[in-house]
């Protein structure tokens, strides 16, 4: 049995892989409680764990007497040093997904109903070629239902309008922008003759605020303080349009939501939104790190589709809305 000497080296923990993500996520956001709420973890167990890198190095990462927290000079000799090992991991795990992904047995897709029929038979046929062994299925639905199977495991790629909660643990590529137009039955309002006037006498439909769409709309007109009343509540965009023209009223959608109801637009006019606008983005999601750089390569291609496809179908309905619905450049 050996004893130590003074000069031997104080046993220390390691340096995590973790650790060291806590660490920039503390140096990025200035702010423990900020790097706990990105991260999805207690600001006690952040906080510990900054502690415990400190013990690890032998000296203070950061200077926690000012707000927001700024690095020692030790650590900001470690900041360079922790991105270039969380960057070496990053890529290692890409490569070990794409290995994996030549024996991939299934790949469950799901997509939100309204780019159910341009987007899904399309990227089904691409992926079955790429994987001519892998059973490929698709589902649709809301962009809700879409991050519920998402995140239970029961869809491995998801195309929505929402993110999920814990978006540490997904990739997200944003598809498209669009903005919220009016829709009325054709004839109905006068433009620029007190549009706001005419739009309190005349019926609206709405989406059912169980819907992500319907409670996104309620919000904003109540930002907005404009104040409707509606007996009519529907969940689907062509049952909401059916009834517009029906009641001859009105009513708040998307250039996507508004293309699924095409059967319907001959009855219709669309108008600019007349409230300060808002506009939400369709994204495409995959679980981080499990599938290399497959959702990149879907999200160009999606991408694609919709440049061929559904932007020009909504720039001839709706030609004075050039800006409604944009895809973004890969």
């Amino acid at each position: 049995m050996t004893s130590k000497t003074p000069s031997d080296p104080v046993p220390r923990g390691e340096l995590t892989i973790r650790a060291l993500r806590l660490f920039l996520a503390v140096e990025e956001t200035g702010s423990i409680h900020q790097a706990a709420v990105r991260l999805g973890q207690s600001v006690s167990g952040v906080s510990q764990s900054i502690t415990a890198l400190e013990k690890t190095i032998g000296a203070k990462v950061f200077d926690r007497s000012v707000k927001p927290i700024v690095l020692t000079a030790v650590g900001a000799l470690l900041a360079p040093h922790a991105r270039h090992i969380l960057a070496a991991v990053a890529h290692a795990q890409i490569e070990l997904a794409e290995m994996n992904l030549s024996g991939l047995p299934a790949l469950n897709i799901a997509i939100i109903d309204d780019l159910d029929v341009s987007l899904t038979p399309v990227l089904v046929g691409a992926l079955q070629k790429r994987f001519d062994k892998c059973a490929i299925s698709a589902t649709s639905g809301r962009s809700d239902e879409v991050i519920s199977r998402l995140e239970i495991r029961q869809a491995d790629i998801g195309v929505t309008a929402l993110l999920p909660v814990d978006d540490s643990a997904f990739t997200a590529e944003v598809l498209l922008t669009e903005s919220f137009i009016l829709v009325a039955a054709r004839g109905r309002l006068k433009v620029n003759d007190r549009l706001l006037e005419q739009l309190s006498k005349v019926p609206f439909i709405e989406y059912s605020r169980s819907l992500p769409l319907g409670k996104r709309i309620a919000r904003h007109l109540k930002r907005v303080k404009f104040a409707v009343s509606s007996n009519i509540a529907l969940e689907a965009t062509r049952s909401v349009m059916a009834m517009v023209v029906r009641s001859q009223g009105w009513t708040i959608t998307t250039p996507l939501n508004l293309l699924d109801a095409e059967r319907f637009l001959p009855d219709l006019d669309i108008h600019p939104f007349p409230f300060v606008n808002d506009t939400r983005s369709i994204y495409l999601v995959a679980r981080g790190n499990e599938l290399g750089r497959l959702p990149q390569e879907l999200a160009v291609a999606c991408r694609a589709i919709l440049r061929e496809k559904v932007e020009p179908q909504f720039r001839a309905v709706a030609p004075h809305l050039p800006f409604a619905l944009t895809v973004m450049p890969d």
